[in-house]
């Protein structure tokens, strides 16, 4: 019997999802715990109705992702931080501290867990890698001078 997942079924399968399940393993556990239903005519449209408009939405997404990434790219943000001797940071420069630098600089919000660098400890520029989405990334420059 084919039937159409409602949630995830360990070792079955994912969520929207169309399976064969044995007869008696639909009727007496997947459609009782409501974790499946059949996979009729009416049932299949509606699915495929569901899986167009995510698909189309998830293409929104990447479309916007990607005219951000365009809009970042080879841009400069400017930090001011104190420094010691031989350049070194008094602290360290984070990723947070460059989202909210392109925050104020940009107008940009680019949440912190989406920049991947380590602490920068030094004064000086690095390109910093910026992940928009997934599967899109883009180039910043970061240039960090003293007062």
């Amino acid at each position: 019997m084919k039937v159409i997942l409602l949630k995830d079924v360990k070792n079955v399968g994912k969520k929207g999802e169309v399976i064969n399940a044995s007869d008696g393993y639909a009727r007496n556990f997947l459609f009782p715990k409501k974790l499946a239903e059949e996979a009729n005519d009416v049932n299949m449209h509606i699915l495929n109705k569901k899986n167009e408009a995510e698909r189309k939405k998830k293409l929104e997404e990447m479309e916007a992702a990607q005219k951000l990434a365009a809009d970042l790219k080879d841009k400069e943000v400017k930090i001011i931080a104190k420094s010691g001797d031989n350049g070194r940071l008094f602290g360290a420069i984070t990723s947070k501290d460059i989202s909210v630098a392109l925050e104020k600089q940009y107008n940009v919000k680019i949440d912190k867990k989406k920049i991947v660098t380590d602490t920068i400890k030094t004064m000086g520029a690095f390109d910093i890698e910026v992940k928009v989405y997934p599967e899109v990334s883009t180039r910043i420059k970061v240039v960090i001078s003293e007062k």
